[in-house]
């Protein structure tokens, strides 16, 4: 079984992780804020929404990681 890249390994399999801001994603995949914006919009990067909130589930972010690893993202 893979492990998520973003669990805490003091936490038990299948534990809820933090959601992520559009800044922590920016941090962890060494891009702006507008980057991760563009990949929501142009690229399918899934995010949920609350109220006016965007977040992004670790586990929703490495799968797309991994989708995309071998395809090559292009972001004008």
């Amino acid at each position: 079984m893979q492990r998520l890249l973003f669990q805490d390994p003091d936490e038990a399999p299948g534990s809820l992780l933090p959601l992520l801001t559009i800044p922590a994603v920016a941090k962890l995949l060494c891009v702006s804020r507008p980057t991760v914006y563009t990949l929501i919009d142009l690229e399918g990067l899934p995010i949920i929404k609350l109220g006016r909130s965007v977040r992004i589930s670790p586990a929703s972010l490495q799968k797309w990681l991994i989708e995309h690893e071998q395809g090559g993202l292009y972001v004008r």
